[in-house]
């Protein structure tokens, strides 16, 4: 019979060698297509600018409730407002350097650090004037407004060499700050008290912190910049939904730094 044929038992066992290598190499390459597929989320659990902007709302609104109350008890109790800008501090470097962002610990630098500046505003507008967290708090809009709009419009945008000069400023201007503010400290009765800052420009009669502080505020529109862009590319790259608290925060951390920037060099110019 046909069945018994050497010949005939050969090649069926060669056919189906070649069947199982042909669906083993099938099996592999389905495989590696599925491998270099991108991990992208499920629709709806990607970052999107709406929800980016709530979770902003949300965050500010509760800087602004820590605000109000560190504005009230700046003088019956002057070291809260002490207290939790130190701890919004530690706080911003754990959101910094956590792997994943946190919606809570977001949330806690929103209040912490709005009782902060709640009580350093309050402290200015009482040794400088009135009026002059009103400026900074406008001036402070503007610089916002102004850097969304000409990001939205497609006017300006981040890049890589600019990005690396940002950065190089940056560290230059801690380095400044630090050594500044040893100097205000150790310095003594008789030296200025806003250290440098307070110096004159090159015989100007401009104080040196005046025309930093112009410069530190480019610094903050640019850094603005960035975190539009982090957003922007979020969207785009459907990444995970949670990291619109990455966005939210440096948001955050950067419109406290332009107002905190613009309300000292408001009270260098009227001191």
């Amino acid at each position: 019979m046909a069945l018994d044929n050497p010949a005939f038992s050969r090649n069926s066992a060669f056919s189906a060698q070649g069947g199982v290598a042909a669906a083993q190499d099938i099996s592999a390459q389905q495989l590696q297509e599925m491998y270099n597929q991108p991990a992208t989320p499920p629709a709806g659990e990607t970052m999107s600018v709406e929800t980016t902007i709530q979770k902003s709302v949300v965050s500010f609104g509760l800087l602004l409730v820590g605000a109000a109350l560190g504005w009230v008890t700046t003088e019956s109790m002057p070291f809260l407002w002490i207290g939790a800008g130190i701890v919004g501090f530690v706080l911003a470097l754990v959101n910094i350097f956590k792997k994943e962002p946190s919606p809570a610990l977001v949330l806690a630098y929103a209040g912490v650090q709005g009782i902060f500046v709640g009580g350093i505003s309050a402290w200015y507008e009482m040794v400088y004037g009135g009026g002059i967290v009103a400026q900074a708090v406008i001036a402070t809009l503007v610089v916002v407004g102004v850097t969304l709009a000409l990001f939205a419009s497609g006017k300006i945008r981040a890049s890589k060499k600019a990005t690396k000069v940002f950065l190089i400023a940056m560290v230059g201007y801690a380095v400044f700050s630090l050594v500044n503010f040893g100097i205000m400290i150790f310095g003594g009765a008789d030296s200025n008290p806003w250290g440098l800052r307070g110096a004159d420009f090159l015989g100007t009669g401009i104080p040196f912190g005046l025309i930093l502080g112009v410069l530190v505020v480019i610094m903050a529109a640019y850094s603005l910049v960035l975190d539009f862009d982090f957003i922007q590319q979020g969207v785009r790259n459907r990444a995970p939904k949670k990291y619109e608290w990455s966005g939210v925060f440096g948001i955050m951390v950067t419109v406290i730094w332009l107002y905190l920037e613009i309300l000292r060099m408001l009270a260098i110019a009227r001191d």
